[in-house]
């Protein structure tokens, strides 16, 4: 497998997504989750294996609920700001998601290369013509007009005409969690816990 010869998940993915320069294979044309779901589940049959289960899930369930749940849902439970993470147990690697947790505002410089940040969660600040700064995530935009979930969680709507700018951000919205802010044996039960949200049946569990 790839992942052998040292390539990160996100490699893996934009190559994927963009097809391979000069030969026969094409890029992908489905969407984001089905193939990172497609994947993860490749990973799996990696010569070298996946990372042996650690951590406690169930103290990662009570990480979650206190740094994650206000801006992410899981079986309809939680924030907005964020994608749904009912499933990212099946649609996401372990390295993959330690690697998010520490860093999440790389995968904004590599956005346009690989699709790496879910549509409609791309952060993005509006400046009124006042020069009063708006923070959020694009929903829709188009030529004339912008619509954005605002960091109350309010759906707000734009003319262009009415803004001063509109700034693509480099920066996400989810903190980057260093040591500082969560130490590696948190992590781990983090991701112990993010692990067993792969079905219905799991995220049903996490709401008892």
């Amino acid at each position: 497998m790839v992942w052998t010869y040292g390539a990160t998940d996100v490699q893996v993915f934009q190559t994927a997504r963009r097809g391979v320069t000069n030969t026969l294979l094409p890029h992908s044309f489905g969407p984001d989750e089905d193939l990172w779901s497609i994947l993860a589940y490749l990973r799996t049959l990696s010569s070298a294996g996946p990372a042996p289960p650690s951590g406690s899930a169930e103290n990662g369930e009570r990480i979650f609920s206190a740094n994650c749940g206000g801006c992410h849902q899981v079986a309809g439970r939680g924030g907005h700001l964020g994608p749904d993470l009912s499933r990212v147990g099946i649609s996401r690697s372990r390295p993959l998601l330690a690697h998010k947790i520490r860093h999440a505002s790389s995968y904004l410089m590599s956005v346009y290369q690989g699709g790496v940040v879910i549509e409609g969660y791309l952060p993005v600040t509006l400046v009124t013509r006042e020069g009063q700064q708006i923070r959020g995530v694009k929903k829709n935009e188009d030529a004339f007009s912008i619509q954005i979930m605002d960091s109350r969680e309010r759906l707000q709507g734009y003319t262009k005409a009415s803004l001063r700018d509109v700034v693509n951000d480099k920066t996400s919205l989810m903190p980057d969690f260093g040591q500082d802010k969560l130490n590696d044996h948190d992590l781990d039960d983090l991701l112990a816990y993010l692990a067993t949200l792969r079905n219905s049946e799991a995220s049903q569990r996490s709401e008892r």
